[in-house]
């Protein structure tokens, strides 16, 4: 097998492999809170504490995936054009 050969059997294999993950969870966890819903703190004496609020994922300690995102930003394109 070629190495460019090989190379496109790979990036087809990690596509279609995060497709599939998209369609199957299309929410993953916040990586700024991760999956908390809030930032972990800690006081004067080193304990952990609940901090504020999660703002990117308005607390909920989910996230929409960039693929996921993508597929229905088209979705939308194709149904406001074909209307």
């Amino acid at each position: 097998m070629t190495p460019a050969l090989l190379a496109i059997a790979c990036l087809l294999t990690i596509t279609l492999g995060y497709g599939s993950l998209c369609a199957v969870s299309p929410l993953g966890t916040c990586r700024k809170c991760r999956g908390f819903g809030f930032a972990m703190t800690t006081d004067r004496k080193g304990r952990l504490k609940r901090g504020k609020h999660c703002r990117r994922c308005d607390g909920h300690g989910k996230r929409i995936r960039l693929g996921r995102w993508l597929y229905n930003r088209a979705v939308r394109i194709h149904h406001a054009g074909t209307r």
